[in-house]
């Protein structure tokens, strides 16, 4: 642990050192990966943190998608725009994230799981693109402070029933069908489902991601998403009695929200708000596996939450480059990429290949491990399962297809394809992404 508190120390120090720091993140990443965990068993580190092999996913893919963002903001730094802090802020997001993911705490995970929301909200007021960005900056707080004050208070009627808020040992509280254990449920779900988001609760993602700038949203959809799902997992178990008789609500509400929520990216002319828009639906997968409780279901929606960080990430990476060279991320502008930027059109495809699940993607791992768990629960679901993969790939191919081809409309007939660290940047997120699939069989017994 002090080793940790040490190597964020130095980090700080180092800020104002643009390369020097991304540098210091890769080393400490590959260090992360060689300590990887091969079982559930959490190991501890110290000071009441410790890592099982959920929780060694997440971090490892905070520290890889942190340095991507840090290297996708070059703007910030040729520019001059407040370089130390933002690098501070970034590195101060890392930290709260790693105290979450390996906290074995309940009130310190609450405390961890809401301090990441302070360095997100400077880095989109901060740095932000447009005018509306403190009024998404507002909707993301309000909507997340509103949800999560009431997780507080069961955290704390917890405490009062069974003395400790020690993960595992809390386990045993045993909730009933009463009205107030209901109640209680209720309220922790929802927390986390803001924070997920599913559909009814996500109004707050796609004004965040439109205003934030291109770090911003990477980190949001690569890490700060999986907050949501990393908490059910860890409340779930001590809520099983009250999950086991109403997980049918959040299938029902994951599948149709999906559903919906792929309708509306289907009419979105923003290249941001359509990739926004699809991590809800991803999303809402996702929540359909945790609430199972099952083997399948959580390694599933693990690996869905994994192969989706990179994925979306590597997506908005791409709709900010198209907006450094064109100064809008509007379809009906950006018509006709594939005559513009040719070797980028490449990169176009096999990110939307995995958007919508495609072998040899890791989300096909994990949405073909989803649609097991979801089958054997119940075959009445194979119709929304069909609707949402089916309207999974029509907006996919629909950002695709509108994206590169057609005739342009702007007054640009040739610029920079690519930059050498653009092209680093998207091949860091698309060998994990399709790579990782040769250890699917780990992956999904874990």
């Amino acid at each position: 642990m002090m080793k940790f508190v040490i190597s964020m120390l130095m980090l700080v120090c180092l800020s104002g050192s643009w390369i020097m720091v991304q540098c210091y993140l890769f080393i400490m990443s590959f260090f992360m990966l060689f300590n990887c965990l091969n079982n559930f068993s959490i190991g501890s580190l110290g000071f009441g943190l410790g890592l099982d092999s959920v929780s060694y996913l997440l971090v490892f893919l905070s520290f890889w998608i942190i340095v991507l963002a840090l290297m996708a903001s070059q703007k910030v730094c040729d520019d001059g725009n407040y370089i130390s802090l933002f690098v501070v802020v970034n590195v101060f997001l890392l930290f709260s994230l790693i105290m979450t993911f390996s906290c074995l705490d309940y009130l310190f995970f609450y405390v961890s799981f809401e301090s990441s929301l302070i360095p997100t909200l400077i880095l989109i007021m901060g740095w932000g693109y447009q005018p509306e960005r403190i009024r998404a900056g507002i909707y993301m707080l309000f909507y997340t402070l509103f949800a999560s004050l009431p997780l507080l208070v069961c955290l704390l009627s917890l405490y009062n029933i069974s003395g400790s808020l020690i993960m595992g040992l809390s386990y045993n509280v045993g909730l009933s069908l009463s009205f107030v254990d209901l109640v209680w449920y209720f309220c922790m779900m929802f927390a986390f489902m803001v924070k997920l988001p599913v559909y009814g609760v996500h109004l707050w993602l796609p004004k965040a991601h439109l205003e934030a700038p291109v770090g911003g949203s990477m980190i949001l959809a690569g890490v700060l998403l999986k907050l949501g799902g990393y908490g059910m997992i860890r409340v779930l178990p001590m809520m099983s009695k009250c999950n086991f008789f109403l997980n049918w609500v959040w299938i029902s509400f994951g599948l149709i929200g999906g559903i919906v929520v792929s309708f509306m990216c289907l009419r979105q002319i923003d290249m941001k708000s359509l990739i926004a828009y699809s991590s809800v639906a991803h999303m809402g997968l996702v929540l359909c596996g945790l609430v199972l409780m099952s083997k399948w279901g959580l390694s599933g929606g693990v690996v869905v939450m994994v192969g989706h960080g990179l994925c979306s990430s590597g997506l908005f990476c791409l709709a900010n480059m198209v907006y450094e060279r064109l100064g809008s991320r509007s379809l009906m502008i950006g018509k006709g990429l594939l005559t513009l930027m040719p070797v980028m059109s490449i990169w176009w495809f096999l990110f939307s290949i995995g958007n919508m699940a495609a072998p040899p993607t890791l989300n096909l791992v994990g949405e073909v491990s989803l649609i097991i768990s979801l089958v054997s629960w119940s075959s009445s679901v194979l119709v929304g399962l069909g609707l949402l993969s089916f309207f999974s790939a029509s907006y996919t191919l629909y950002l695709y297809s509108v994206s590169q081809f057609g005739l342009n409309h702007y007054p640009v007939y040739s610029c920079c394809s690519g930059k050498l660290r653009e092209y680093l940047i998207l091949l860091l997120h698309w060998l994990p992404l399709n790579f990782m699939i040769l250890k699917g069989g780990v992956l999904v017994y874990m």
